[in-house]
């Protein structure tokens, strides 16, 4: 495992302290990853919906930037971290208040990219929003060791 396998599987037990952008966001975990994917069930609380009962389209994107971290997080080598250079968000349906399965999945993985394509669906698999984005490698910083 790498830092960042081992970081997302700490996530999944509920056993590792999420970064508190996390927590103010209502964010919440990965439930589940492999190699080249992650996901997770998330339910949006009454505080993120708007006046009309939808989730507020910024928050969904801030969803998918998570999401295709998590996926990207399973193909980096220990030496490597990244940073999102790009995010894209098209949406299908208005999302109310239900509960979205949301999986990233890495679609190419180059010396210095990361591609990354993020579904949101409906418990019954609708799809509602895709997303797409890109994660720039980076050298693993040495004071985060």
């Amino acid at each position: 495992m790498t830092w960042a396998t081992e970081r997302l599987e700490a996530l999944k037990r509920r056993e590792a302290t999420p970064p508190p952008v996390v927590e103010t966001l209502r964010l919440g975990l990965v439930d589940d990853w492999g190699e080249g994917w992650a996901r997770k069930r998330w339910e949006p609380d009454a505080g993120l919906l708007n006046g009309d009962g939808t989730v507020f389209g910024g928050y969904l994107a801030a969803l998918a930037d998570q999401m295709l971290t998590f996926a990207a997080m399973t193909v980096l080598t220990d030496a490597e971290a990244m940073r999102t250079t790009d995010l894209q968000i098209r949406f299908f349906k208005l999302v109310r208040s239900g509960p979205l399965i949301v999986e990233g999945r890495v679609v190419r993985r180059s010396r210095s990219l990361i591609h990354v394509e993020v579904d949101f669906r409906s418990e019954d698999g609708d799809l509602v929003a895709r997303a797409s984005g890109q994660q720039f490698v980076t050298p693993f910083p040495r004071e985060s060791r």
